[in-house]
């Protein structure tokens, strides 16, 4: 079995160092990574500039590019042989509920679903992030699963894992994504040179974390499995879009 890993923290992070480790018996390990920390990066690809991929002294490749970039790249350019599997992360942080629009970690799954790779996005949910072994431990449980039962159709799968030791784990879930408050509001300050600055403001709180959630599931101990898709349309208001466009024509 071939697998690539990536992530936005950068090939650096001890994450990814964590989910190669707990892979490397179990398959041929190849790591793509952005050079630098590119989170919140999302689906973008870098199309002003050329990319360029060198290898770092552990043998991971990093690409002065975006996650998604990273991804592509390994697919249909660097690697003689396709993957088997996409595993993104370990992400130091949660990518949950809305999250997953504006994770780095999740777009590089995505980008190896959308080639037809079966894709798994880990991320470790705490602040101090003190048990990668624990996310590494809940990939390597995916991927021994998928060895012996693989997904027929190409999946991607949102895995939130609490930051807690394994022996404290209460198991897996299958979830659906949760919802935040709105984020916090931007917050104005001044750089050392007198500018007027701006920093993003940090993500709400969970609104909707009901008990069918991931919010919901890390929070009671358990690893939270959502299965995500990619089609957009809202297939609830097509005909009333259609009943107010009526015979209208470009």
């Amino acid at each position: 079995m071939r697998i690539l890993l990536s992530n936005d923290d950068g090939y650096f992070a001890p994450g990814i160092a964590a989910l190669a480790e707990g892979l490397a018996d179990l398959a041929e390990i190849t790591v793509v990574a952005p050079e630098r920390d590119r989170s919140g990066a999302s689906n973008s690809l870098t199309l002003d500039r050329p990319l360029m991929w060198h290898r770092a002294s552990n043998g991971f490749f990093y690409v002065n590019g975006t996650p998604t970039d990273c991804v592509h790249m390994a697919v249909t350019g660097m690697l003689d042989q396709l993957p088997d599997m996409v595993i993104s992360g370990i992400n130091a942080g949660a990518n949950m509920g809305d999250d997953t629009i504006y994770s780095g970690t999740v777009a590089a799954a995505t980008e190896g679903f959308l080639l037809g790779i079966p894709s798994i996005a880990v991320s470790l949910v705490g602040k101090t992030h003190a048990h990668y072994a624990t996310a590494a431990w809940a990939a390597r449980e995916l991927v021994k699963r998928f060895q012996r039962e693989p997904i027929k159709a190409p999946v991607l799968l949102n895995v939130n894992v609490p930051d807690i030791p394994v022996e404290q784990v209460k198991g897996f879930a299958t979830t659906r994504l949760g919802k935040r408050h709105k984020a916090e509001p931007v917050l104005k300050t001044t750089n050392p040179r007198g500018d007027t600055v701006y920093w993003v403001g940090a993500a709400g709180e969970a609104q909707d974390a009901g008990p069918d959630t991931d919010f919901h599931a890390v929070q009671q101990g358990e690893i939270s499995i959502t299965p995500l898709q990619i089609d957009l349309t809202n297939f609830n208001q097509l005909n009333a879009v259609r009943g107010w466009l009526g015979n209208q024509k470009a």
